[in-house]
């Protein structure tokens, strides 16, 4: 019987690209005003180096894009010259712009109704994510039951953590659980090699994932998809 459906997120339920663009450049925006030595030395472009400047300092964050951010911007408000101190108050600041800016999230057509009718047919609905997407504030907090983040699991998908932790909250086992997501490792096979069903969304008509349990190429296919895994289970089960 299946009992829960997880979701990824980013690229899953909505297009991320446009999202961090935006973050980036209202953050940009910020630091322009607020720490005008840091972009006297950088541009937004040069985001990127610096991300890979940090993560060469502590590549122990590397499973967190929250922690990432931060050292990006701490890495860099130093060597804009700023004192110990105002590099820890703006790297705050600034990293709450950018967070808060990052939860405008637009919904892919179909999202919501899918969503809604999941929940209505009785299914536990969670959020399975490497992103740092908060579903109280991107506004699925009516939907979805539960949410664990690479940030605080400590792995990133396809790692095993994330969905051992998902089935110890749920207490339920992977047979029970569909997941859903667009990434052909992080989703389809970090949930398949944890014993979970998958749905693969596959919006921009790639190839064929052979370790997905269904694909859809669009969102409004997932509710008859869940059901003829539903009757699978059920099959597999009484044989």
């Amino acid at each position: 019987m299946i009992r829960c459906i997880t979701f990824d997120l980013d690229d899953t339920l909505w297009a991320v690209d446009p999202v961090i663009r935006q973050a980036n450049q209202t953050m940009f925006d910020w630091l322009a005003q607020h720490a005008p030595a840091f972009t006297r030395c950088y541009q937004l472009k040069d985001l990127a180096a610096l991300r890979s400047a940090a993560l060469l300092r502590e590549p122990e964050i590397e499973h967190s894009v929250t922690k990432i951010r931060i050292a990006q911007l701490r890495l860099g408000l130093e060597k804009a010259g700023y004192s110990k101190d105002d590099v820890k108050v703006l790297t705050e600041q600034a990293f709450d712009v950018f967070l808060h800016a990052r939860q405008q999230v637009s919904f892919f057509e179909h999202a919501r109704e899918m969503l809604l009718t999941l929940k209505q047919q009785g299914y536990m609905l969670g959020a399975l994510s490497n992103g740092n997407a908060d579903i109280h504030k991107v506004g699925l907090s009516d939907v979805m039951d539960f949410q664990f983040k690479a940030d605080d699991v400590g792995a990133m998908k396809p790692h095993p953590l994330m969905f051992k932790q998902m089935l110890v909250h749920t207490r339920l086992r992977p047979e029970q659980v569909i997941h859903i997501g667009d990434n052909p490792q992080h989703d389809v096979e970090g949930a398949a090699a944890a014993g979970l069903w998958t749905i693969w969304v596959n919006l921009k008509g790639g190839t064929g994932n052979p370790r997905a349990s269904k694909e859809v190429n669009c969102l409004s296919e997932i509710v008859e998809k869940v059901a003829e895994i539903k009757a699978s289970a059920v099959t597999q089960v009484v044989l």
